[in-house]
This record gives structure tokens, C-alpha cells and sequence, in this order.
């Protein structure tokens, strides 16, 4: 229920509709979205919510519904159900073509069955009766015309008319070459005066050629004649044609006698299409406004994230201007909201984008918000805004405020939604006041919920101490005296009277008068919100400084920890082979060693031979020792490394690309990690002298690299260890470029998988916990991770 009635029209309700209405493709859509309405049954809201919901998606992401005519056929129904009448042409084509449309969309969900369930509950039960379309076919062509062979007797007069015709005109062809032989015709050529064939004669020779006048130019020098040889003719190609106008009617009666029996089908079908074009309608409109479906909940509640006002969100994304979204929330604690703050601040709007919110999920309608926004179902929604004084009432301002307050403390209960702007303006406030004070605490104790907007101290006074309420202020900037439009719960907010009155360029001395007249009490109240209102301003500003300075540390720690990681695994691949190469000289040493024993034993230990050969092993082992090698010592002036360049390191042999020369130091890429290195530990190395791969992978740039990072990671399909080696390579990188969350989509399947990949990520202390996405999206099927 929704009081007063104008409410909607006031929250901007009409004007949301207005916009789904241009969405429409037919009437009878148009029809539905004048009849949306406040709802308060959770079945029929979430089955409304999710079939845009599915509908959205479908536009979205999915092939385009085959949707190709819609007619009313409501209407021809309604005709066809009528003994003894007939469809025309034209309605019978327009049923044909709206079945067709009726078909392919149930055919494209048959194929996507179990995807979109609250759409296809839209045709469940539907029978598909396609001998409707062959009884049509049989008589109807492609064009929406009777074909000329829709009966043996159509087709045989068809065949007479354009023999009659035929004869008609060669005849009268002759009469008129006749005519013009003997210059009795006038300029021109054959002519149709009623529906016949006529000569133009010239009007002096009209005697010379026997026929009937039918027409006259109007100078009157030129009649137009039938000649009495094609008059016959004529007549009967009129009778023909009067023939077949007779058949006609009676194929179309024959046709709709049969389609009679089908009329309750019809009009299933034309339920179907229009609530089809209704639920498209809202989809698109749900596209334009950035809207998603929120979390509907049965209680009465409510928690806003990111939520935009979605008229206000049209008109500036015209105008280029920004929206800043809207974060608040209504439990059982914090029951009613008291909005304070400067004027044109954006208390107002912000109010009004809670009740247009919540009017339009509980209309159906998907909202501006961010999905993980709930939103629960009143069974009233009571506004106050704006100016309703009555003339024919004879009620002033004020007291249209009182009459809607008494309405308000009458009926409110823990399911109403109450909105009021402006609470208990319009009398003297020394008055005002303490009445809306007492408004509000009867609300408060009737457990309703509500959001109001006011400048009344002791109303932010009232809301400080009472349970139940919570004040709330609109963030202002005191320092550049502008709106910030961001609401900010906790706290209530001054007017900032005297500093808009002071940026306006009213007189120094006014505001010192001003200030003197009022209360020491009030001067002390409004100065102490002032002064939290720079503080908390403050404490934010120095918060995200804060944030990006962790988020920056965060990122230059995982890059050193990927850097040493890099390193170390190169100092094993250098020991690695260091110890192969010397395995492979002691094993070619030994085998040197046992030759020259075996060639001694040979000679017999001959002197001179042996001594020989021992000379011959000395040079071999000689050769085969392991040095230490000497790298030269090269200067490197500034000049001779640029950004671009390949360098190796001088003490690692590990290749990089410079990015930056800053005087004696080079910013290297390392792959995708970055560091600084001296000039003089590094030596210049030529393009061709890198190998491909290690250029494929260190010219990426880690800016594009970050920017390209997906937030998710799909492994389904994936052997454990591959999917486990894959997301180790993926967590890395999330960590390196700062993120603070990610999604594994790993599917249901057995949970196999899904358990694999949870008890790896448990061991890297950076992950803060996991959880399973939301069940309309995945559930178990997908983890979302959150880092420290």
C-alpha cells in the first residue's frame, strides 16, 4: 500500500515507467507496464525480479530471442469467437506471423532448457498447435494475401478474369490505334474511369466512336469513353470479379471456422507474447540504468551498495556529469534514519532514491545497485514530500503536513516504510519542533521503519539518544564550501548556514548580527558539528592515503619476494649444471687416467715410454682443469645503454631489458619484475644474442600486464596438478598487481577439484579467507578469494 497515491509520482515512480513503456514494441506490452504496481508477496516479486533478471542476461550474453512480429491477436480472437463473422486477409496473416514469433521463441528456450527457468515458466503448459499455421498456409501466401489456388473454383475464376482481361485490352488496343489513326484521340493514353478501361477522345469527335462516357476533363475538350465492343467484356470481368470476392469471403469464413476451436490457444499465445514484450521492456531499461537484482529478502530490511538514483543517473550521464552513489542501511538497530546537512547538500535526493529503490523491486523492477545490496518487503510504504496544500480542502501547508503525520502515527507498523522531507517545517520552529519530535517517537515506537530529512536540533538530539534511530548527515566540504553529496551515517550534520551565507558574499557584519542572535547553546552545538565534520573529513582523506600507501607496499613486497624467488631458482640451475659439468670432467679424467695405465702396463713399464705418457696425462688433466673465469673489466659510458637495450648481468649472467636510465642506475625488467640496478654490474648484449623466448617474455609490460589481469580464473576441465600449477602462476600475479580479491571457477562436479584447490591456497599466509560465490550465480561451483 502506498500513501498518498501521489507518492509515486512524486518519487519520480511514473517517470520510471514512462521510460519501460518507450521499451515496449507493442500495445499490449504498453498495456502490462501501465498496470505495474506495488507489490508486497515475495513470490511474485522474486519470480518478477528474476525473470528480468534471466531476460538481462539473455540480452547480454546469450544469441538475440528470435523475436520477429507481435500483434494483438487478442482482438482477432475475440472476432473469431463470433459464429458467422470472418477474418480478413490482413487479420489472418497477423495471427500467422504472431505464432510463428510464438514458436521460435519456444524452440530457442528448448534448447537452453534449465538455463533460464523463470522464463520458461512463462510458455510451461503451453501446447505448440501447429496445424494452426498449415490451415493458414493452405490459404494465405507469404505476402499476407489469399493465394490464387486456395480453392479449384478461386483458381478457375482467377484463370477467367485475366482471359476477360486479356481480351479487353487487346480489343480495345485496336480502338485506340483506330482512334488515333483518324486523330479523333486526345493526348494521352488509356485510361480507368469506375473501374473500366476508357479511350480519351477528343470532345468534337466524340459521335464517331460508339460507347459509354464516363468522364470528362474538366476544360471539357477531352471525354473519356468505353466502346461499345469491350462494354461486354467489361461487364463480365465485373461479375468475375464480384465472383471471386464472394470466394474469397467464403475461404476466409471456411478458414475461420476452423480456426475457431483454437481460440483459447490464441489467446494463451497472446498472453505469452505480451508478457514476453513486458519482461523485454524491463530488461533494456534494467541495461540503460547499470541495474542489477539484489538479494530480496522476506523481513523487513534494507542495505543499499552503490545504489544510484536511476532518473538522476540518465539526466547526468547526458549532461557528462558523475552520479555518487548512495551506501546506507535499515535493520532492527537502525530502524530510522535522520538526514541532516546543508540545503542542497542532497538530502532529498538521497531520501527519494531509497523509496524509488524500494518501490521498484517490489514492483519487479531491477535497481542501480551494486548485487550484494538486500533488500526486504514492506507492506506500506507512507511518504511526505513536497508542498501539498489544498485550496478545496482549505488546508495550508503545514497543516497538510499534520494531516499526513496523523495518518502516518495511525496506521505505521513494523512494515512500513516511511518517508518524510523536511520533517516539521512549515510553522515557527519554537513549535514545529517538539511536535515532530513527538511524530517521530510514536514511529519509533511503533517499530516502523523510515528515512527523514530535517535541520531541527533537537531532533538530531532526539536521534542520538533514542534506539532505534540513528542520525546521518550529508558529507560537506568545509573548507571549499560545496556539497560532496555522499551520505555518511553515524553522525548528524550542520546546516553550514553561515559559511553558505559567507561564500555567497553576504556582509561580514550581517553574519556577525546574525551569529549574535543566536543561542549560546545552538552556536556551540552547530560549531561542534562543523568542527567533526573537518575532522571526519581528516581522518578519510589521511584513510585512503593510508590504503594506497599499503596497497603500494603490498605490491613492492611480492615483487622483491617473485625477484628472490627468480634468483634463487637461477642459482640452482647454476649449481645444477656447475656440478654436471665437473661430474662429467672427473668422469672424462678417470677414463683418461685408466688409458694411460693401461698403455703403461702394455709397454712393460718401460722408462722412457712411461714417462712419456705421464707427460701426455699432465697436459690432458691440464686442459680439463676448472678456472674460475676472469670477466673483463668494461667501462660503460651513459651513452652506450638505452631504454630498449638488452644487458646481462655481470655477476649472474641473467639477461634484462632496460626501461629507464636514471644517471647510474638502469630500471631492468626481469620478465614481468622490475628492478634498479648500477651501470657498472651490468654489460650491454646485442638483440640477436637473446634468445626469443626470454624476449617473448621480457618485453610484457607489467603496466599492461596489470591492466589486462582478469579478476577470475576459469580451471574447470583441468587435471589437479595442472589446474594447481596454473592457479600458483595466477595467485602470484594477483598478488604482485595488488589485488584484493579473485574468483576460482572450478565447477560442482564431485568437489574434488574444488577441495584441491582450497586446501592449496590455505597454505599462503596472504589469503585472508574463502567463501562460495552466491547461489544465483554459481554457489559452491566458483570460490571467491580474499587477500590480506
Amino acid at each position: 500500500m502506498i500513501y498518498p497515491l501521489n507518492s509515486l509520482q512524486k518519487l519520480g515512480f511514473e517517470d520510471v515507467k514512462n521510460a519501460i513503456r518507450n521499451f515496449c514494441i507493442s500495445e499490449m506490452g504498453r498495456g502490462m507496464v501501465d498496470k505495474i504496481q506495488f507489490m508486497s508477496n515475495y513470490d511474485q516479486i522474486n519470480k518478477f525480479l528474476r525473470q528480468t533478471s534471466e531476460f538481462k542476461n539473455i540480452l547480454e550474453n546469450d544469441q538475440p530471442i528470435p523475436i520477429q512480429s507481435f500483434f494483438d491477436i487478442k482482438k482477432i480472437a475475440e472476432k473469431a469467437k463470433i459464429e458467422g463473422t470472418f477474418l480478413s486477409e490482413d487479420e489472418a496473416f497477423q495471427v500467422y506471423s504472431s505464432l510463428q514469433t510464438v514458436f521460435a521463441v519456444i524452440r530457442y528456450f528448448e534448447e537452453r532448457t534449465g538455463l533460464y527457468p523463470n522464463l520458461e515458466a512463462l510458455f510451461e503448459h503451453l501446447p505448440i498447435e501447429k496445424n494452426i499455421l498449415k490451415h493458414i498456409e493452405a490459404v494465405i501466401d507469404v505476402r499476407g494475401k489469399i493465394k490464387p489456388n486456395a480453392s479449384r473454383l478461386l483458381a478457375e475464376i482467377t484463370t477467367a478474369i485475366a482471359k476477360a482481361e486479356q481480351e479487353a485490352r487487346k480489343k480495345i488496343d485496336q480502338i485506340y490505334k483506330n482512334a488515333q489513326a483518324n486523330n479523333w484521340a486526345a493526348d494521352g493514353s488509356l485510361t480507368v474511369r469506375d473501374g473500366r478501361i476508357c479511350i480519351p477522345i477528343l470532345a468534337e469527335n466524340k459521335r464517331k466512336v460508339k460507347g459509354f462516357v464516363h468522364d470528362e476533363s474538366s476544360s471539357g475538350q477531352t471525354v473519356f469513353i468505353e466502346p461499345e465492343e469491350v462494354f461486354s467484356l467489361n461487364n463480365k470481368i465485373r461479375d468475375l470479379e464480384f465472383d471471386k470476392r464472394r470466394e474469397i469471403i467464403r475461404i476466409l469464413t471456411e478458414l475461420t471456422n476452423q480456426l475457431r476451436p483454437y481460440v483459447p490457444i490464441l489467446l494463451s499465445y497472446h498472453g505469452f507474447l505480451t508478457k514476453l514484450d513486458f519482461v523485454r521492456a524491463k530488461a533494456l531499461f534494467a541495461i540503460k540504468i547499470e541495474a542489477n537484482m539484489p538479494v530480496l529478502l522476506k523481513d523487513a530490511k534494507l542495505k543499499l551498495i552503490n545504489a544510484k538514483h536511476p532518473l538522476l543517473l540518465l539526466s547526468h550521464r547526458e549532461s557528462g556529469k558523475p552520479v555518487v552513489p548512495l551506501n546506507m542501511h535499515l535493520d532492527d538497530q537502525v530502524r530510522i534514519l535522520l538526514v541532516s546537512g546543508p540545503n542542497a547538500g542532497g538530502k532529498s535526493v538521497a531520501m527519494k532514491t531509497v523509496g524509488l529503490l524500494q518501490i521498484m523491486v517490489q514492483a519487479g523492477l531491477l535497481i542501480p545497485a551494486a548485487a550484494e545490496s538486500e533488500v526486504g518487503i514492506f507492506k506500506q510504504l507512507f511518504a511526505d514530500i513536497g508542498d501539498d496544500q489544498s485550496i478545496e480542502s482549505d488546508l495550508s501547508t503545514y497543516s497538510a503536513h499534520l494531516s499526513k503525520m496523523k495518518y502516518f502515527t495511525e496506521h505505521a507498523s513494523g512494515k512500513t516504510l516511511i518517508l518524510i522531507d523536511e520533517f516539521g517545517t512549515g510553522t515557527d520552529p519554537l513549535f514545529g519542533g517538539p511536535i515532530a519530535e513527538a511524530v517521530l517517537e510514536q514511529i519509533n515506537q511503533k517499530k516502523s521503519f523510515g528515512m527523514i530529512t530535517t535541520h531541527y536540533s533537537n531532533l538530531k538530539l532526539f536521534a542520538n539518544s533514542a534506539a532505534g534511530l540513528e542520525n546521518a548527515s550529508m558529507v560537506f566540504d568545509n573548507v571549499n564550501l560545496k556539497p560532496m553529496y555522499m551520505l555518511e551515517m553515524g553522525k548528524p550534520g550542520s546546516s553550514y548556514a553561515f559559511e553558505i551565507a559567507q561564500k555567497i558574499g553576504l556582509s561580514p557584519h550581517l553574519i556577525a548580527l546574525a551569529k549574535s542572535k543566536i543561542s549560546v547553546q545552538q552556536r556551540k552545538v552547530d560549531t561542534l558539528l562543523v568542527d567533526l565534520e573537518r575532522d571526519k573529513k581528516e581522518v578519510f582523506d589521511s584513510k585512503i592515503e593510508l590504503d594506497k600507501q599499503q596497497r603500494k607496499y603490498k605490491s613492492l613486497l611480492a615483487e622483491n619476494e617473485t625477484l628472490k624467488n627468480y634468483y634463487e631458482e637461477n642459482k640452482r640451475n647454476l649449481i645444477r649444471e656447475a656440478k654436471l659439468e665437473a661430474q662429467q670432467i672427473i668422469k672424462n679424467a678417470n677414463k683418461l687416467v685408466e688409458n694411460t695405465i693401461s698403455e703403461i702396463k702394455e709397454v712393460k713399464a718401460d722408462k722412457v715410454k712411461t714417462q712419456a705418457l705421464r707427460a701426455q696425462l699432465h697436459e690432458a688433466l691440464k686442459v680439463n682443469e676448472i678456472k674460475p673465469v676472469q670477466k673483463p673489466k668494461t667501462e660503460i659510458s651513459q651513452d652506450e645503454i638505452v631504454a630498449g637495450d638488452w644487458i646481462k648481468m655481470l655477476d649472474s649472467d641473467n639477461l634484462a631489458q632496460v626501461l629507464e636510465v636514471a644517471k647510474d642506475n638502469l630500471i631492468v625488467a626481469f620478465g614481468e619484475l622490475r628492478s634498479v640496478v648500477k651501470k657498472k654490474r651490468v654489460e650491454k648484449v646485442a638483440n640477436k644474442q637473446v634468445p626469443k623466448e626470454v624476449k617473448r617474455f621480457g618485453t610484457s609490460s607489467y603496466t599492461d600486464s596489470a591492466a589486462s589481469f582478469s579478476p577470475e580464473i576459469d580451471l574447470r576441465g583441468k587435471r589437479g596438478e595442472d589446474a594447481v600449477a596454473e592457479l600458483e602462476r595466477y595467485f602470484d600475479r594477483a598478488v604482485m598487481f595488488g589485488f584484493s580479491s579473485f574468483k576460482v571457477i572450478h565447477g560442482k562436479g564431485d568437489g574434488i577439484l574444488r577441495k584441491l584447490i582450497r586446501n592449496y591456497l590455505k597454505k599462503y599466509p596472504q589469503v585472508s579467507k574463502m567463501e562460495d560465490e552466491h547461489a544465483d550465480r554459481g554457489g559452491d561451483g566458483i570460490t571467491y578469494v580474499y587477500l590480506k
